[in-house]
């Protein structure tokens, strides 16, 4: 039996202040190598700005096959056309992201460090469960440390994917990998790499490489 692939899950910075200039940078990381989605996560902007980043980002992923997932708002990701959303625990409930999105967009939600959530999300349908954080970051205040054996207990035993989320980076992405993630989701290792963000998900796809090695070995 073939063993699952994990794969890349790239998350926009949380502010995007030139939206030109992170177009390019955007192309410049989906050319850089494998990308599973693109998840726009703006904090504490107006709708409008999230509105103009979605249009003028889905273009760019789209035309390289990359689906555009946008973060906590079901409402406007149905609204602008977004192939699917990601809810947090204290976002609207996967029942009415459900209604809002319709039965074939995609949706994730934050589980945390909970096997628990993770299983009431997963018998609710969600499309994906994210677990995390693994790892320090800046990004975001992270209320949870999640620890790789739940990304290998999860794979062991459910069938939906799981996403692992928070501080990753290409020299620790191999071992998340390693144990049994689905997807790889990165903002700052990506954005904030010295070589830039083509350069980062290429480091990033060998990691994973590696890491799905280590597994099968």
């Amino acid at each position: 039996m073939a063993l699952p692939l994990c794969r890349l899950y790239l998350i926009t910075p949380p502010r995007l202040d030139d939206l030109a200039a992170y177009g390019r940078a955007l192309a410049e990381a989906l050319d850089g190598g494998d990308v599973a989605a693109l998840q726009i996560r703006l904090k504490d902007v107006d709708d409008t700005i999230i509105e103009a980043a979605v249009q003028a980002l889905t273009p760019i992923a789209h035309a390289r096959g990359v689906p555009v997932i946008l973060n906590d708002r079901p409402d406007l990701a149905a609204r602008l056309g977004c192939d699917g959303v990601h809810v947090g625990q204290t976002d609207a409930p996967y029942a009415e992201a459900r209604k809002l999105m319709g039965k074939d967009a995609m949706i994730g939600i934050t589980c945390h460090d909970s096997r628990h959530l993770a299983m009431e999300a997963a018998e609710a349908g969600a499309d994906y469960v994210a677990f995390g954080a693994f790892f320090d970051t800046t990004t975001k205040d992270a209320s949870t440390r999640a620890e790789p054996e739940i990304l290998t207990i999860w794979q062991e035993t459910m069938q939906i994917p799981c996403v692992a989320i928070g501080g990753i980076t290409a020299d620790n992405a191999a071992g998340l990998a390693a144990a049994g993630a689905d997807f790889l989701a990165v903002s700052g290792g990506v954005w904030a790499h010295p070589e830039g963000p083509g350069a980062a998900v290429a480091g990033l796809n060998a990691a994973i490489a590696q890491g799905l090695a280590e597994r099968a070995a």
